[in-house]
């Protein structure tokens, strides 16, 4: 069997490098050889990383200030020479792209050198990187992407989004058959950090609650460092039982033993709750520049596995009646949960790798959604 090196390549976020990472783990599993290509952020993985990791230098070109212009232009034309010097030295069969500005300057060194290329899109709306470069790569591989693109439709391959080994061992627990009156355990998170806006909608829902079902509360909830001595104030004041932490290390596990999710909506968070099977509130992130969070739950609400709740409309009274239906109507949640498990991708990694390694063969694409 044939062996390669492959490069991959992502932003220095966890939305860009997990998938990338899951996919590095794949690919060492089948014999390959593989490198990381990403910006100085990324460095704090490199104890986790399975795969050398060389920073390279980027830039987003979000300004209109010509000097700021200039300055970001040569960090990526800086940056896409310093990857052709690596090419040249490891010599990949194929370069993969994960998201994010840090991914422009190697798939740009790779396409010019004809190096066969794909990026992986996790988001339902290509983001700003990957836009610019998918008319130059031979492939794109999609999370939460339509084949029906107009525009790069015929490139575009559906695989899901690549989800870390502890997502997969968590789908192995079933949703937990709940008693009218039994504990309603409850799940809080809006990114890496917590979200401000649920530190407050969150206890105010609680309090809103009749007494009999807010005794019934286990509620385990992300929050900011500077929003964690209020939140926990008000969850004793109110005689909940409340884990509230900026990060949970166990996210995977958290997901698996929760009735119900409340979070945002980022392409990470709906693949992992549609592969765990879990039902979610999703809360779409309001001012994201593409609306993609609104896009990515969309499509899970579509299929009946999740609700999805502007946070503009989410109101103290609205916010406690989805909580007061949630845990009176257990056969509501279960009939979501099996909804969200069917339109998991569970084996998205695997996809993804069988398009690297025909992209290395220079073999045609196929046989991947």
């Amino acid at each position: 069997m044939d062996k390669f090196c492959f490069f991959l390549s992502a932003g220095g976020t966890g939305g860009h490098l997990f998938p990338a990472e899951s996919l590095a783990h794949e690919l060492i599993a089948r014999g390959h050889t593989v490198h990381l290509i990403t910006d100085h952020r990324a460095e704090r993985f490199a104890g986790t990383f399975p795969a050398d990791i060389h920073v390279v230098p980027s830039a987003t070109i979000g300004s209109k200030n010509p000097v700021a212009i200039i300055r970001a232009g040569w960090k990526l034309f800086s940056g896409t020479r310093k990857a052709r010097a690596l090419f040249a030295r490891y010599k990949p069969a194929a370069v993969i792209g994960f998201g994010g500005y840090p991914t422009v300057p190697p798939l740009m060194a790779a396409t010019s050198a004809g190096i066969p290329s794909m990026v992986h899109e996790a988001n339902a709306v290509m983001g700003r990187a990957n836009r610019m470069l998918a008319p130059r790569v031979k492939a794109i591989a999609g999370g939460f992407l339509s084949s029906d693109d107009a525009t790069f439709g015929s490139k575009i391959f559906i695989t899901g989004n690549p989800v870390r080994q502890s997502v997969i061992e968590a789908s192995q627990t079933p949703y937990r058959k709940r008693g009218a009156m039994d504990p309603f355990h409850l799940l809080v998170f809006g990114g890496s950090q917590g979200a401000h806006f649920f530190a407050e909608a969150v206890p105010d829902a609680v309090a809103a609650l009749d007494e009999d079902l807010r005794k019934r509360l286990v509620i385990a909830q992300q929050a900011r460092p500077e929003d964690l001595d209020g939140v926990r104030e008000r969850f004793a004041a109110l005689g909940i039982e409340a884990n509230v932490t900026p990060f949970f290390d166990n996210m995977p596990e958290r997901i698996a033993d929760a009735d119900l999710v409340v979070a945002r909506s980022g392409a990470l968070t709906v693949t992992e709750l549609s592969v765990i099977g879990r039902p979610g509130v999703f809360v779409p992130l309001p001012h994201a520049l593409d609306q993609d969070q609104a896009a990515n739950a969309g499509l899970l609400a579509a299929k009946g596995g999740a609700e999805v709740v502007r946070q503009s409309e989410l109101t103290t009274e609205r916010f406690a009646e989805i909580l007061k239906d949630a845990i009176e109507h257990p056969e509501k949640l279960e009939t979501a949960a099996a909804a969200a498990r069917a339109a998991g991708r569970p084996d998205a990694t695997q996809k993804l790798a069988d398009m690297a390694e025909a992209l290395a063969r220079g073999q045609k694409i196929e046989g991947i959604d």
